[in-house]
């Protein structure tokens, strides 16, 4: 009887994705909730046949070099900036991604540290929690989402689910979109797209970056685009940290050129990147009464993220098992 193949799996998942792990493999599971290093997962994956990676994780040629038996990664996400398609190609491993299940997730996130943001929830919660609430007084005004411009750069199905969600929320005006592909919208949506970036900046109350990081989308947000901004405008950025230059964006928030800043993704979660900071820029974090950051929360929800194993876990079944090409990989 032929032995199982070996699967790392890098970060913890749910017993039911464990499970399915099984009935076709030997797992090398990491049940702690802590990031391995980079040389532990290359000790782990030394003779394995195939790896279940996250959005913590970057593969490129040196990891594969050393590897020899890896047939697949299998990664729990769906922005594989972090690892190396080339090299991958090149190794013979495969690569494939979760396309859908973060959608919704993330749509929902975005809307609720665009919220938190504008209506000073957290400054809120804090002055409630410090006893000095003694009932209403004239403070902590904020502002609303139904008559502001909104804008939003990236019209996939992120930037669609995104803009349905504010439509709930009462949005009245149309909201402005700039896509590469400027035809990715449909009439159905409440959408006007912008004629540039600097257009789009210019007339935006609220700016929703969702595009992918590419070494044209590196920064697209320094110094020069935030100028471009409404004065007091919130940024909001969901899609991948290094899309902004977070020196710059403490530099408005600064002068107040920007009114506020929200953020799940930070620059330094970019392991890809050789220039990547190591570590959030230590005064914005101080600015706590004009930011709202949340710990790379956009599909953290219990049964998506469960789902997220157990798709990956079938893209490795379907190679190992099954003996064909797994449904999703990358290039397509």
């Amino acid at each position: 009887m032929a032995a199982f193949p070996v699967v790392v799996v890098t970060q913890w998942i749910h017993d039911e994705a464990i499970a399915a792990l099984a009935a076709f493999a030997t797992p090398i599971l990491n049940q702690t909730k802590e990031t391995l290093s980079q040389a532990e997962v290359k000790r782990r994956c030394r003779d394995a046949d195939a790896m279940v990676a996250f959005m913590s994780d970057w593969v490129d040629r040196e990891v594969l070099d050393s590897c020899p038996k890896l047939r697949i990664v299998a990664a729990a996400l769906k922005g594989f900036d972090n690892f190396d398609v080339k090299a991958c190609e090149e190794a013979g491993v495969l690569l494939t991604i979760v396309p859908d299940l973060l959608t919704e997730p993330t749509a929902e996130l975005v809307i609720a540290l665009t919220l938190g943001l504008m209506r000073n929830i957290l400054a809120g919660d804090a002055y409630v929690r410090s006893g000095a609430f003694q009932g209403w007084r004239p403070i902590l005004y904020g502002a609303g989402l139904n008559d502001k411009v909104i804008g939003v750069i990236g019209m996939g199905a992120v930037g669609k689910a995104v803009v349905r969600r504010l439509v709930a929320f009462g949005v009245r005006k149309p909201i402005l979109f700039l896509d590469p592909n400027q035809e990715a919208a449909t009439s159905a949506l409440p959408i006007a797209p912008a004629s540039s970036l600097a257009d789009l900046l210019s007339a935006s109350n609220v700016v929703i970056p969702l595009v992918p990081l590419t070494a044209d989308t590196t920064h697209l947000f320094d110094a020069q685009a935030l100028r471009m901004m409404k004065s007091g405008a919130f940024l909001v950025n969901c899609g991948r940290g290094s899309v902004v230059d977070e020196d710059a964006v403490a530099e408005a928030l600064e002068t107040g050129e920007l009114g506020g800043y929200a953020a799940d993704v930070f620059e330094f979660e970019d392991w890809a990147r050789p220039s990547r900071p190591r570590q959030i820029p230590e005064r914005l974090l101080k600015m706590k009464d004009r930011t709202l950051f949340t710990p790379h929360l956009g599909s953290a929800v219990d049964e998506v993220r469960r789902d997220i194993a157990l798709f990956a876990i079938e893209q490795i079944r379907q190679l190992l098992v099954d003996r064909k090409r797994p449904t999703h990989c990358v290039p397509c």
